[in-house]
């Protein structure tokens, strides 16, 4: 039979043999209690992929001594999970490790949902989307969620020189030394994938011929070739992708502009420059807005020559409409003000329209008494007159307060303030 790939054999099969995830496994956490009390429940491990999912559920059923069957929610029909039912029957009871638990659909959910219920299964599931997102209530609800850090290079380097030693399921009992720069690259390459390290490991111990001492010499070079680089894990549709697109909004807003160049970087690598342009242009009116309206139509036009240059070129637009948001004066008040008022019609705050301001285009309008008091503003010195607009039900509401961080702004704000005293 082919031999199973090293990072298959790695697998922890105890929690004691889980590297990382300090935050959930580590003595006194909540994961590691449950495991050492033999109480496991229902859960959900939720993060990116490439740290061992499946590998940590598969490690906490083999550290209870309890029965278990790995499933996929993809793959294994309703069948499957019948026969999963008949083996928990025979054993009492049976942990299900269901990987891409968030592609369950509602036939195999609602099977699986009276066994969860009656403690029958275990559910153990592995997703790499957000369970409050992806997964439905009635699944979730039954179960505790643990959400995964990204491992850290230190980790991966950990996985790579255990492989290394280990002589049952590793490379121990070969001759091979492994540099410190080699082992380093392998870690910092994967972007986070544990699996992947393990592999481009497995590819250059493999593919390297031993010396006249019978030692397999692994270098930098060697590990580069063995590895596809990996600067950072990101799926355009995963939870990730809006939290980088979160951070970079909020970079902007807070005016670091650094970290908004750091998290554009991040978005163009991903080549999603659709993400980027609209992100771009709501900033410029939710957070810079009044303070420097310039920048909407500035941002309008880097907007515009990104999509007409495509990458890589379109990151040099980009790069200067992010640089200059972030150095804007900041203003939210134009649309909150609308927000505001937009809450009064909601609440039922509306009121009728004065009947000077009705239409009054029409025959018969000034039998009605439409538009008959109306004060033509250009008629009066100044283009004003003291008249009112809002409906008598709201007279004197107030819903634009003014910000004075920038120039335009205070202008405005001036403007506001005289009339209203007025």
């Amino acid at each position: 039979m082919k031999k199973q790939p090293l990072a298959y054999r790695m697998r922890p099969q105890k929690i004691e043999d889980i590297i990382g995830q300090q935050h959930l496994i580590g003595e006194g956490k909540l994961l590691r209690r449950m495991v050492d009390a033999g109480q496991l429940s229902s859960m959900i491990l939720y993060g990116p992929p490439g740290i061992g999912k499946t590998s940590i559920a598969s490690s906490i059923a083999g550290s209870t001594g309890t029965q278990s069957k790995m499933l996929n929610a993809v793959v294994h029909n309703k069948k499957d999970m019948e026969i999963a039912v008949e083996e928990a029957k025979m054993h009492g009871q049976l942990i299900l490790i269901l990987d891409e638990v968030h592609r369950l659909d509602k036939g195999k959910q609602d099977f699986l949902l009276p066994y969860l219920e009656n403690g029958l299964l275990i559910l153990i599931g592995a997703t790499t989307a957000n369970p409050f997102h992806s997964i439905n209530p009635a699944i979730r609800s039954r179960c505790q969620i643990f959400e995964l850090e990204p491992l850290t290079i230190d980790n991966i380097k950990q996985a790579l020189q255990r492989a290394l030693v280990d002589e049952t399921n590793g490379y121990g009992k070969e001759k091979v030394s492994m540099s410190d720069e080699a082992i380093t690259h392998l870690a910092q390459a994967c972007g986070g994938d544990v699996r992947s390290a393990l592999n481009g490991l497995e590819l250059a111990i493999l593919s390297t011929f031993p010396n006249d001492n019978g030692v397999k010499m692994i270098s930098l070079k060697t590990a580069e070739a063995c590895i596809q680089k990996k600067s950072f894990q990101h799926d355009k549709d995963g939870d990730a992708h809006y939290d980088v697109l979160s951070a970079f909004q909020k970079s902007i807003r807070g005016s670091d502009v650094d970290g908004a160049l750091h998290y554009l970087a991040r978005l163009i690598e991903a080549g999603d420059l659709i993400s980027i342009n609209r992100r771009l242009l709501v900033i410029a009116y939710e957070d810079i807005g009044l303070a420097n309206p310039q920048a909407g139509s500035r941002t309008l036009s880097a907007i515009e020559a990104s999509e007409r240059l495509g990458f890589p070129e379109a990151r040099i637009p980009l790069a200067n409409a992010v640089i200059e948001l972030c150095l804007s004066p900041k203003s939210n008040s134009a649309y909150k003000a609308l927000d505001a008022a937009l809450a009064d019609i909601r609440k039922g705050k509306i009121g009728d329209v004065p009947k000077h301001l009705k239409d009054a285009h029409y025959q018969g309008a000034q039998q009605l008494g439409r538009g008959v008091d109306y004060k033509y503003p250009h008629d009066y010195e100044h283009g004003w007159v003291k008249q009112q607009y809002l409906p008598s039900k709201l007279k004197g509401v107030s819903y634009y307060e003014p910000k004075r961080t920038g120039k335009f702004e205070q202008a405005l704000a001036d403007v506001y303030e005289r009339l209203r005293n007025k």
